[in-house]
């Protein structure tokens, strides 16, 4: 009997319990269908610090290989490094981890050549379809040449491109406090930042897939506390965190107070724009704050709306020619990245504006951080459809008020917006609400949250 892998392969990667839903076995599949799917004569794949991911890849690479395909290994990693290798050899490319998950966990990030994503309409539902297939019927046969497994370091040269893509080189000397959360932003800070005018306080650099000071993943508050207390210990003019991956990041100011990933998108798009000589496209999805696209506009930019999640973004990237993108989950996109997301460009984009002026982080990011914003508030209902349709119900009648249902609900007034949307993998209603000042928004996200739970 197939396996069925629907609770694996999931809209954007492959995400499980190891091994309880997946192995070096599946793995091993996953290689071979990999290359069916890209018709790829060369890959390269890379892993971050799990307990499980070193042999994850290795299976998939042997899967690889067994179908004559060469395989180049990258080794520890970050995601977008993983990107960057993709995008530099011109491969398909195979990540392992599982993010800011728990460390039973472990998946597969992958992309075409160029760091295109691979999803569910872009060939994952075709690899899940294969692996389940092969599980019933037996691995594929070989191909008559096995291919190569080779190592490549690529850290410096990853550090180097970005580097050389954000003028780092008149900035005033920072004191910025890392919490890298034992993840891969204890890998590659330390190389990215070598030679920079910084005095670098590193917090949880050490490399451990079990996450033993807390979750690697920055959006959740608790997770900040240490990074927070950090700074103002250390009188530090910021602070950094990055997720398990370091594919993303979040900015903390000199008073520890947390930076919305909105206005760090706002603040990163002006940059980007003004590079471009204040012309073009930007990507933002349709929970970030009202700031950004004015903050694109007033720079000369066009703002463009999208679903959330990361595949709408980069398609809309490649279909737009955007130069830049950015989402609320702190996830930002570059034009010169090859449309992937990598939080230590935005990281250095954020350095290169605090150095290049005498002000504080606070003062900096005021002029991107307009509204005031719910955050992302969830709860558990049973009947999500049903739930939207109340909402809907409610508010269509109201005068001056506008629905629309991109992704969720999304209804816009004068003075508030707030979006409902589903989660897709559980029984979830997701909220963000923004409105011109806090008494406002708290009773729109009130009153919004009690015909949820009502």
């Amino acid at each position: 009997m197939a396996a069925d892998l629907s609770q694996l392969v999931k809209a954007y990667d492959v995400r499980g319990v190891v091994p309880d839903q997946w192995d070096e076995t599946l793995a091993e599949l996953f290689g071979a269908a990999f290359v069916e799917v890209t018709g790829a004569s060369a890959i390269v794949t890379g892993h971050d610090m799990r307990p499980s991911s070193p042999g994850l890849s290795r299976a998939f690479a042997r899967g690889a290989a067994a179908q004559g395909v060469d395989v180049t290994e990258i080794g520890l990693c970050s995601t977008d490094q993983l990107y960057y290798a993709s995008g530099a050899l011109s491969l398909p490319g195979a990540m392992f981890t599982a993010s800011h998950n728990p460390a039973q966990y472990n998946g597969i990030k992958m992309c075409r050549a160029g760091a295109a994503p691979v999803g569910q309409d872009t060939g994952l539902a075709r690899i899940r379809e294969l692996v389940e297939g092969w599980t019933e019927s037996g691995a594929p046969a070989p191909a008559a040449r096995t291919g190569t497994i080779t190592r490549r370091d690529t850290l410096e040269d990853y550090a180097a491109h970005l580097r050389s893509l954000v003028d780092l080189a008149s900035i005033r000397p920072l004191k910025v406090v890392v919490d890298a959360g034992n993840g891969m932003g204890g890998h590659t800070v330390p190389t990215v930042f070598a030679g920079l005018p910084l005095t670098l306080v590193p917090m949880y650099f050490e490399l451990d897939g079990t996450f033993p000071n807390h979750e690697a993943n920055p959006l959740d508050p608790a997770n900040i506390v240490d990074l927070q207390k950090r700074v103002r210990e250390e009188s530090a003019d910021l602070g950094i965190a990055f997720d398990g991956d370091a594919d993303r990041c979040f900015v903390v100011d000199e008073n520890g107070n947390p930076v919305s990933p909105s206005a760090i998108t706002a603040l990163v798009a002006s940059r980007e724009l003004a590079k471009h000589g204040g012309k073009g496209t930007v990507i933002h999805n349709l929970i970030t704050s009202w700031s950004v696209p004015e903050v694109v506009k007033e720079n000369g930019g066009t703002p463009v709306r999208t679903r959330v999640g990361h595949s709408f973004i980069k398609a809309e990237m490649a279909k737009s020619g955007a130069i830049f993108g950015g989402e609320h989950s702190a996830h930002y996109y570059f034009k010169d990245f090859w449309n992937a997301d990598t939080g230590m460009l935005a990281a250095l984009h954020v350095l290169a504006a605090l150095g290049g002026q005498d002000g504080t982080l606070s003062g900096l990011v005021a002029q991107y951080d307009r509204y005031t914003g719910s955050g992302e508030i969830n709860s558990t209902v049973a009947d999500q459809t049903g739930r939207l349709a109340a909402i809907k119900t409610t508010y269509e009648a109201q005068e001056g008020v506008e629905l629309d249902e991109l992704d969720g609900l999304t209804v816009t007034a004068a003075d508030w917006w707030f979006n409902v949307r589903p989660s897709n993998t559980e029984p979830l209603l997701r909220l963000n609400a923004e409105a011109r000042d806090e008494a406002t928004m708290v009773k729109v996200r009130d009153e919004v949250l009690a015909i949820i739970r009502g």
